[in-house]
């Protein structure tokens, strides 16, 4: 895999790079008083390409267009007035149709933005013909797109079997940081998972468990834990058919499970505060910690606080830290700018995957076409 900062930058001069970003944000989220992160945390790349003199087409999908008829509310229009005001130049917004020709006419440092690549089924269908139709429209193509990167969609997996691919600033970033927890942490070492699924998880578990300490289970991952040991979970949420004894055998020595719950209409919503209290000392030892997934129902914020406490406790420590998940990632405080020490990664499922030691579909294609030149 080739970065994008260590490309001469000669080569960027006038050539026209097709920048596949994570733009996958609701109107809700979109248009609240801050940026959002995901809009932010590409506009390094943006301007890096166009101060070089590049031509930029953004690429990206947002929602799931398919499952309704009203395709309007997944344009991605809006974000060409959003860019345009935080580039400080006119973004124009374009389909297939009329992109080339506009491109072709403009000057070095121009930005474009084409329509919710989800509007063509042949994107999520990983289809080649798409991919060399997309192709068609640059001359080397920069995923940024962390947060997509273990999809096999055209735009991410398949594109660069048709020009040349590179890794954009975004990407080289969350390679590092997640590289750095896989390879050689700092010890201790925690790794805080919550959320719905245990399944999605135990692939982390599994690899990180020679690195990490201690993991540290909140939301219903823990309750799926807690019903196959015979605790009674009531009506909360939790999974069936896991192999939980398996996975206490394998990993138990390093497992925590909440102390006490928060309990409401017979359903366990969020981890309670002697729980909060015992993870806080263990972040308090820690050299290294990763949170992925709440520890409780962060929809309604009076069980959102166990959450909101370990991030607290997170933004004050000097350990290195990752925090991912959309999710997670939501109940922050609004902070401009994070310390050195603490990343804040935009993938959740591809987080878990990398964090796996599973292949990225969107890192194997980058280091694909490398390997074959």
């Amino acid at each position: 895999m080739i970065f994008l900062s260590s490309l001469n930058k000669k080569y960027l001069q006038s050539k026209i790079c097709l920048l596949r970003v994570d733009l996958n944000i609701q109107n809700a989220d979109l248009f609240k008083k801050n940026i959002h992160p995901r809009v932010s945390a590409v506009l390094p790349t943006i301007k890096f390409l166009i101060k070089n003199g590049a031509k930029v087409i953004i690429l990206s999908h947002r929602g799931r267009p398919k499952e309704t008829k009203n395709h309007k509310e997944f344009s991605l229009r809006p974000f060409a007035k959003i860019f345009s005001k935080l580039l400080g130049k006119k973004i124009v917004f374009s389909d297939f149709k009329k992109i080339s020709g506009i491109v072709s006419v403009s000057g070095p440092g121009s930005v474009f933005l084409l329509e919710n690549l989800r509007f063509w089924p042949e994107e999520e269908q990983n289809n080649p013909k798409f991919a060399e139709k997309l192709a068609s429209l640059g001359d080397f193509y920069v995923n940024d797109a962390f947060a997509v990167s273990h999809r096999k969609n055209a735009s991410v997996a398949v594109i660069t079997r048709f020009l040349p691919g590179y890794a954009g600033l975004l990407l080289e970033k969350e390679i590092k940081n997640l590289s750095a927890v896989t390879k050689n942490p700092k010890r201790p070492m925690t790794v805080i998972l919550g959320g719905a699924k245990i399944s999605d998880k135990i692939g982390v578990i599994e690899n990180l468990y020679s690195q990490a300490d201690y993991f540290l289970l909140g939301g219903a991952l823990a309750n799926t834990v807690f019903a196959a040991q015979g605790i009674p979970v009531g009506d909360s949420l939790y999974e069936k058919n896991i192999d939980v004894d398996g996975i206490m055998r394998r990993f138990g020595k390093k497992i925590f499970l909440p102390e006490d719950v928060v309990v409401e209409k017979r359903k366990i919503l969020d981890i309670g505060q002697a729980s909060v209290k015992k993870y806080k000392s263990i972040i308090g030892k820690s050299k290294t910690i990763v949170f992925n997934g709440p520890m409780g129902y962060i929809e309604k914020p009076k069980f959102a606080k166990a959450t909101k406490e370990i991030i607290a406790a997170l933004l004050k420590s000097r350990s290195q830290i990752i925090i991912g998940g959309g999710e997670t990632a939501s109940v922050m405080p609004n902070i401009k700018s994070l310390r050195q020490n603490i990343f804040l990664s935009t993938g959740g499922g591809a987080m878990l995957e990398y964090l796996s030691g599973k292949k990225l579909p969107g890192f194997a294609a980058l280091d694909k076409i490398h390997e074959q030149q």
